[in-house]
């Protein structure tokens, strides 16, 4: 449930709500969506721990439609 708690919190963060935003417009429901967010997240926990590395975030790229 942590993890879950986490991911709604971690919405504040612009990458996380552009995440958790591109889940929604594919059709998941706020929870489904936030539970992505949550996997997504620990997928990246577990990268760190594998490869022992500290985070490193990636800029944020806009998606412009034309």
């Amino acid at each position: 449930m942590s993890v879950f708690l986490a991911a709604f919190a971690a919405l504040a963060d612009p990458a996380s709500r552009a995440y958790y935003d591109r889940k929604r417009a594919q059709g998941k429901r706020h929870n489904a969506a936030l539970i992505c967010l949550a996997r997504r997240r620990i997928d990246v926990l577990f990268a760190m721990l594998r490869d022992k590395v500290p985070y490193q975030p990636r800029p944020i790229v806009a998606v412009t439609t034309g």
